[in-house]
């Protein structure tokens, strides 16, 4: 077993218990207690675990889901390189679904600048204010609003997505791992990216580099949906090389 699939195993036993033992994890996995150690203290460090005596246990905000105001915050340099190496990916008159990402929002925001014509389905009440004057055709999802993630969600933003046919998915998440695939932490949000990926002819995933290697609390879907990855940095070549298996094409900033 690699190190990273050891990795996201622990971390699966964190969501599923809130707490893990090293002992009981050395024994698991056939690995020394140090090694064990080693890669709480990794976990730690990402903010994903707190190291207790004998063990850690989840970090309690690991899964919650901030405001839309201090999401924009994070990051922000990060977010502009993504938006510029996205615009290759998007033609005058394309259809675009979109979701409430802070990430997707800034790369609109050139889209929107350098293209012609296009047409925007999403979920964002921060996109459907900030570009309703942009002269691009805006189609908002419907639903009930969410006040903190300024999202519209439900049965009602479900079956707008389902209507229509896009050229382009574009949205985010919150975490990629090799074994778990991409994760999020908003369940009705997810419902929502999952039927905009199977609405799409290319989905685009825009994420920054702190994303990889980490897992959320709710699956979205396997690498084989994606078409590309957008990101600020230039991943590992561990990363290179399995995106490559699934025909992941990765756009990164191209100074790195």
């Amino acid at each position: 077993m690699k190190a990273f699939e050891r990795r996201d195993l622990i971390i699966n036993e964190l969501y599923r218990h809130k707490k893990v033992h090293v002992a009981d994890l050395a024994q698991k996995f056939q690995v020394s207690e140090e090694t064990i150690r080693r890669d709480l203290d990794k976990l730690d460090k990402e903010g994903l675990a707190k190291k207790n005596y004998g063990g850690a246990i989840l970090n309690a905000h690991t899964n919650e889901d901030p405001s839309y105001a201090s999401r924009h915050q994070v990051n922000l340099e990060a977010k502009g390189i993504i938006a510029s190496n996205v615009l290759d990916l998007i033609n005058d008159g394309d259809s675009l679904m979109t979701d409430t990402s802070t990430t997707a929002f800034e790369a609109l925001r050139k889209i929107t600048e350098s293209k012609h014509n296009l047409t925007i389905i999403t979920n964002s009440l921060a996109v459907l204010s900030e570009f309703q004057h942009s002269g691009h055709k805006l189609i908002s999802t419907g639903g009930t609003l969410g006040p903190e993630t300024s999202s519209f969600v439900g049965p009602t933003a479900s079956q707008t997505i389902q209507k229509y046919n896009v050229d382009v998915a574009l949205f985010s998440c919150k975490a990629l791992s090799m074994t778990g695939g991409l994760s999020d932490s908003n369940e009705e949000e997810s419902e929502l990216k999952i039927l905009m990926q199977k609405q799409a002819s290319k989905v685009v995933l825009l994420v920054d580099h702190s994303k990889f290697d980490r897992i959320a609390f709710i699956k979205l879907f396997s690498f084989d949906k994606v078409d590309y990855i957008v990101t600020d940095e230039k991943p590992s070549e561990e990363w290179i090389s399995f995106l490559n298996s699934y025909q992941v094409s990765v756009l990164y900033n191209s100074g790195e």
